[in-house]
């Protein structure tokens, strides 16, 4: 599948879906996003139910008008958040066979997200690729615990199967969203190959990788590989959170073709820009070595009049040096993180194009 067709457009595959998780890829428009080349964004249920509130979005015109984006969109059901949230502090919430129970403060009001809510709140949005809420849980927790995720994971995704179709139904429209189910099972591979069947007897429009996809020493997991091959072929394979670029080529060889993450923004911010070591007019052969880090606070910068990259034709290399941009982040103006941030999105985008190209392709 090389294409996904969606209520706002269509979706070429691969596709990186920088994140956008509060209605805003941070420091840049949404016109600087799509000048980049990017196609498709993601943003997140959680936070967006938090503020400004699914309802207030959807009385401003839905996602799109008031992020304005007009290309297609992917809603995160949230469930990864309240997870990470209820790890951090347990004494905020809990999970139930309902859904999540949580408190966003100590003494805060009580938030119920089932996955009948959730599916709602992302048809509010207006998404055009909606998630299934699940149960998220680290590699490490006992095998009781991921038993207990794949349960609860697979009878929120049928319940959400059920209300979407429910809201299509009475809604009577030709355009719909796709919904994407997640499959989880830690590292316990009986356990992944179970979820993901139990999910494909529902049937739905993609599937995601679930849980935690990369080790602490940078490696995917095997069960990366494992959901990859497991799936159906003809479906969609999202690696949520795959976002390094030598991950990202890995998982695309593995099969994957929608990928997300925060690391080009967050590296921006962080003076972390990437760098082309080949020509980018040809497809990508190496999953190593194809890039570079340079970071701006090095005292070196300030006295070079040469762009970010000499390959690269975003706009921060189309008009200023390395020289300007160091300048910028020691005054901290703020435009320093907006050329920056353009600048690694337009090398996420352009990576993407290149995997995108046929062996043999030279592009000039």
């Amino acid at each position: 599948m090389s294409v996904l067709t969606v209520p706002h457009g269509e979706i070429n595959l691969p596709v990186f879906l920088p994140d956008a998780t509060r209605a805003v890829v941070r420091s840049v428009g949404s016109e600087d996003v799509a000048n980049c080349g990017i196609k498709t964004i993601m943003v997140n249920l959680f936070h967006l139910m938090s503020k400004p509130g699914a309802r207030t979005v959807a009385r401003l015109g839905g996602i799109h008008a008031f992020m304005n984006w007009q290309a297609p969109l992917a809603i995160d059901s949230g469930g990864f958040q309240v997870f990470s949230l209820l790890t951090k502090s347990p004494d905020l919430g809990s999970v139930t066979r309902r859904g999540f129970v949580y408190r966003l403060e100590k003494g805060g009001k009580k938030i119920l997200l089932t996955p009948d809510k959730c599916v709602q709140n992302q048809m509010r949005l207006g998404g055009d690729i909606l998630f299934c809420l699940d149960y998220c849980t680290h590699p490490e927790s006992p095998s009781s615990v991921q038993r207990t995720s794949v349960d609860l994971t697979i009878e929120w995704a049928r319940q959400c199967r059920r209300e979407l179709d429910h809201l299509l139904q009475e809604k009577q429209s030709d355009s719909r969203p796709l919904l994407f189910a997640v499959v989880q099972g830690g590292d316990d591979l009986s356990l992944r190959r179970e979820c993901a069947e139990r999910l494909m007897e529902i049937g739905f429009d993609g599937y995601g990788y679930g849980g935690y996809p990369v080790r602490p020493d940078g490696s995917l997991a095997e069960s990366v590989q494992f959901v990859a091959e497991t799936v159906p072929a003809d479906k969609p394979r999202f690696a949520l959170g795959i976002g390094k670029p030598e991950s990202i080529v890995r998982a695309f060889r593995m099969g994957y073709q929608l990928f997300d993450c925060v690391l080009p923004t967050r590296d921006a911010r962080h003076l972390r820009l990437y760098v082309w070591n080949e020509p980018t007019n040809v497809p990508l052969k190496s999953e190593e070595g194809f890039y570079k880090y340079i970071y701006m606070q090095d005292t070196s910068m300030l006295s070079d009049s040469s762009p970010i990259d000499e390959r690269c034709d975003c706009l921060c290399c189309r008009s200023y040096s390395r020289g300007y941009l160091h300048h910028l982040f020691r005054i901290g103006d703020a435009l320093a993180l907006r050329l920056a941030t353009i600048h690694n999105l337009r090398f996420y985008a352009r990576l993407i194009e290149r995997l995108q190209m046929p062996m043999g392709t030279d592009v000039r």
